[in-house]
């Protein structure tokens, strides 16, 4: 072939390859300005879930609910999981202990759930548990099974003693007695009084938040009465008395004056300083506890028949294998307790059991 017929060739092959990519490019242009080469791509078929489950964060306003219904709520869904994906439980449990956030925990579920969905076994379990919730709210979340603590009153009283603790502590370790226990006996005085004094709480206790002080048979904000409080100084020293707690306590309540009974009204019913209402009912706990451990019977762990035996008396305190549980009859809104009772309900109740939490050295 010659060269004249191959530079021929050569230059139409190089016109068509021009004029091919002429074409192409020109064709791209019109697909791109008419859209033909979009890609509109697919819409997820769970969409429609991942909407719903944005919504329910939202209106639920789990953001910042921290309520322990929710928290528990969340731990029980850990658990559930953790039957049908262990894997998947413990990252939520881990995600969940670092902050507490029930709004992440929550969207961490709705992921899973979307594969859970129609699981009816765990679906069932997880509507087992909202349930609880529905109903735990439908109740009101200041119930408690104790009915006197659903009281306003209840409330105050809580305010009141938390100013005396304190004075509860320092009692509680020159004496070597629980303040539990102590404030176990001033839940007893001072609820009977919700009713019987009801205009004196409706004027002075519930607004300013103090303490009822009894002055007539039971004396200061421990109802102690007078016979039981010289009972609990001649114990003291009596060596010879099942009721002796040791020289260690013997100076406890010593007199400054010669005026005895004048002295011990005023210490027992100070309105600003309940040091001696609470030093007396821990040394009559402190003498009884040592009767009956003496006798064989250790009743340091029955606060209810410490407290029978705190509202009764010391004449009516004979150790015994069979304590009853029982003392005074405390009328609240129409309900009739005893102080036995009422002092073992609130010492088992968990109220209050940050300011007085239960502490083993004082009988261990």
């Amino acid at each position: 072939m010659s060269a004249k017929k191959i530079f021929k060739i050569s230059g139409y092959s190089i016109i068509i390859l021009f004029a091919l990519i002429g074409l192409f490019l020109t064709g791209s242009f019109f697909a791109i300005k008419l859209g033909i080469t979009n890609d509109p791509g697919n819409v997820d078929v769970n969409d429609r879930y991942f909407q719903e489950a944005y919504n329910k964060s939202l209106s639920g306003n789990l953001q910042g609910d921290t309520t322990s219904e929710k928290i528990a709520y969340i731990y029980y869904k850990i658990m559930v999981l953790d039957e049908f994906f262990p894997k998947n439980s413990k990252l939520i449990l881990n995600a969940f202990n670092k902050n507490y956030s029930v709004y992440e925990a929550e969207r961490m579920f709705d992921a899973v759930d979307l594969y859970l969905k129609d699981n009816k076994r765990y679906q069932q379990k997880i509507t087992a548990a909202k349930n609880i919730i529905a109903l735990r709210s439908d109740t009101g979340s200041r119930n408690n099974v104790f009915e006197w603590m659903n009281m306003e009153e209840w409330e105050v009283f809580k305010e009141s003693v938390v100013k005396d603790k304190h004075t509860i502590d320092s009692v509680a370790r020159l004496t070597d007695v629980e303040p539990r226990l102590i404030t176990a006996m001033l839940v007893g005085e001072q609820i009977r009084l919700f009713d019987s004094k009801r205009e004196e709480y409706k004027k002075w206790v519930a607004p300013l938040k103090i303490l009822a002080n009894e002055v007539k048979i039971s004396l200061g904000v421990t109802g102690i009465k007078e016979w039981t409080a010289v009972s609990t100084e001649k114990y003291l020293k009596d060596q010879k008395s099942p009721f002796y707690i040791g020289k260690k306590y013997e100076h406890l309540l010593d007199f400054k004056t010669t005026n005895i009974e004048d002295e011990r009204f005023k210490r027992l019913t100070d309105y600003n300083d309940h040091t001696y209402a609470y030093l007396y009912a821990a040394l009559i706990l402190k003498e009884t506890l040592h009767q009956w451990k003496a006798a064989g019977f250790d009743i340091s762990r029955r606060p209810e028949i410490i407290a029978t035996l705190y509202n009764v008396g010391f004449e009516y305190s004979k150790p015994k294998a069979d304590p009853r549980v029982g003392g005074s009859n405390i009328n609240i809104k129409g309900k009739v307790y005893t102080f036995g009772a009422l002092a073992y309900e609130f010492y088992y109740s968990g109220e209050l059991i940050n300011e007085f939490p239960y502490e083993s050295k004082y009988y261990d």
